[in-house]
């Protein structure tokens, strides 16, 4: 069932119709990590000392500035492998409606109205789910250090948690009541974070994490439906 409704998302993913939302979550993506990036450089290099001299010598190393703003550069792009996690929390309730819209317009064309949500409510989700994940994983960081052999497992744990946690229960909350959606999280609560920790290990592959945020709305969203009981409307096979 994961497997299935995973197969399924990357389909909708590169669908004429969802290539636009494609495209504007992959353009945030990148602005948001290019934003972090040139605030993180321009913080350290106006710390950073123009030149500096070698304790007990006369010898003055010049450009400090600049090889500290390049050596930012590039721990960004490697962290911001990490940084994707909070960047796909900030976008899931952005794109989740527009997402499930689709993949249920396509999938499961019967399904009754659903009460959408406001904006204000979509932005308070988001935040309240970003914050989430960044206290999270601060806490976990500093744990990491100590378990060095494990802290990959750990990353991945928490991650696929609250990824699969939120995902779910935002995607379950467009249809039914809050208590619904608490009592079906606990009765799949394994295969939830199963399915998390799989987006979270996607998350951490450069370029391809881009799309998770859309990717982990139409996953859900599949994986939603088939744990409810509703049957995808089979794929149609075009004759060339």
């Amino acid at each position: 069932m994961i497997f299935s409704s995973i197969a399924r998302a990357i389909e909708d993913v590169f669908r004429p119709g969802a290539l636009k939302i494609l495209a504007l979550g992959v353009g945030l993506s990148v602005g948001l990590l290019l934003l972090v990036t040139v605030l993180f450089t321009w913080g350290v290099g106006a710390i950073t000392p123009d030149d500096f001299t070698l304790p007990f010598t006369q010898y003055h190393i010049g450009f400090v500035d600049d090889i500290a703003s390049l050596a930012t550069i590039g721990l960004m792009m490697v962290l911001s492998i990490f940084l994707m996690i909070p960047v796909a929390s900030a976008f899931t309730g952005l794109f989740l409606e527009d997402v499930a819209a689709m993949v249920e317009g396509e999938h499961y064309p019967d399904l009754p109205q659903i009460r959408t949500f406001t904006l204000a409510e979509t932005i308070a989700e988001s935040l309240r789910f970003l914050g989430v994940v960044i206290v999270a994983n601060l806490i976990a960081f500093t744990v990491y250090f100590f378990i060095l052999p494990v802290a990959p497992l750990l990353f991945f744990g928490l991650n696929g948690y609250l990824l699969g946690r939120e995902y779910f229960q935002m995607a379950a909350q467009r249809r039914i009541q809050k208590e619904q959606v608490q009592a079906l999280y606990h009765k799949h609560r394994w295969m939830i974070w199963t399915t998390g920790a799989l987006m979270a290990v996607v998350l951490t592959i450069p370029v391809v994490n881009l799309v998770v945020p859309v990717l982990g709305a139409a996953t859900f969203t599949h994986l939603y439906h088939r744990l409810t009981g509703q049957v995808p409307r089979p794929r149609v096979i075009r004759s060339a």
